[in-house]
């Protein structure tokens, strides 16, 4: 591997901000398996660690990002690979498609169980073991940890689901991964402001990290956040940072963090 799997920065607070597709990296030696579009990563969850990186370090909180991109594999996804969203079109451990429903792979190079194996154990399995080292280390020396998982997406994409999303979709696993005055004060903020559309457990209830890691009888909260890329940058490549459009949405993901820090059990 020619950089770290991850980067991890410590904070102070209770507060664990995840960024599992920020990644863009793929190896030199699985690039011949890929379509020329793919090296390109356009399903990257772009700029997160800009939008939310100065946030992170100004309240506090604790901030982990991979370097490598999720069509090589998907941090969000459970490692048996089973579906998210049954009866939905679904994303794999190691996708096999764009968003857009196209091959990823040239024909007859996607990846094979062995590669799959050797892919959990070179970049999922790091980037779990520190991730759930960081929020044990945080709710010992708090006695509760929150982890915010923070994803972005374009706000039209037909092959994953019908329509435009709203803006701000919320997914705390229909309430099982988080305290539920946790739900209720995140939601009771987000309907509150008109700047941006909302839903809470809507089409995007919270992936693997979500679902896996939000215990909330163990002191161990989590919650999602996709957001519509529309909200801080430009959808269409090559997918522009708007410093003008992050600065707007930038206060209410602040409220978000002070919300979750205010928490007590």
């Amino acid at each position: 591997m020619s950089q770290p799997v991850f980067t991890l920065r410590q904070g102070r607070t209770p507060l664990l901000i995840s960024m599992p597709h920020i990644g863009t990296a793929i190896p030199e030696d699985q690039q011949h398996r890929y379509q020329p579009r793919a090296l390109q990563s356009e399903d990257t969850d772009w700029h997160l660690g800009q939008l939310y990186g100065d946030l992170a370090e100004e309240l506090g909180a604790s901030l982990i990002q991979p370097h490598y991109s999720r069509y090589l594999i998907d941090l969000n996804r459970p490692p048996e690979d089973t579906p998210m969203y049954p009866g939905a079109s679904n994303t794999e451990l190691c996708p096999t498609r764009f968003f857009t429903g196209e091959p990823l792979y040239l024909e007859g190079q996607a990846p094979d169980e062995a590669e799959k194996l050797r892919r959990r154990q070179n970049y999922w399995l790091p980037y779990h073991r520190a991730l759930n080292a960081e929020l044990q280390r945080l709710k010992n020396l708090h006695g509760h940890v929150v982890l915010f998982d923070a994803h972005s997406i374009r706000s039209e994409l037909p092959w994953l689901f019908e329509g435009r999303l709203p803006d701000l979709n919320l997914g705390t696993v229909e309430g099982k991964s988080c305290a539920p005055s946790i739900t209720a004060a995140l939601g009771q903020l987000l309907a509150g402001q008109s700047d941006y559309t909302q839903v809470v457990n809507g089409r995007f209830k919270g992936g693997f990290i979500t679902r896996h890691y939000g215990q909330p009888a163990q002191g161990q909260h989590a919650v999602q956040l996709e957001m519509c890329q529309c909200c801080y940058m430009n959808e269409p490549a090559p997918f522009e940072y708007r410093p003008d459009l992050a600065a707007k949405v930038q206060p209410l993901l602040k409220q978000m963090f002070e919300t979750l820090l205010a928490w007590k059990p």
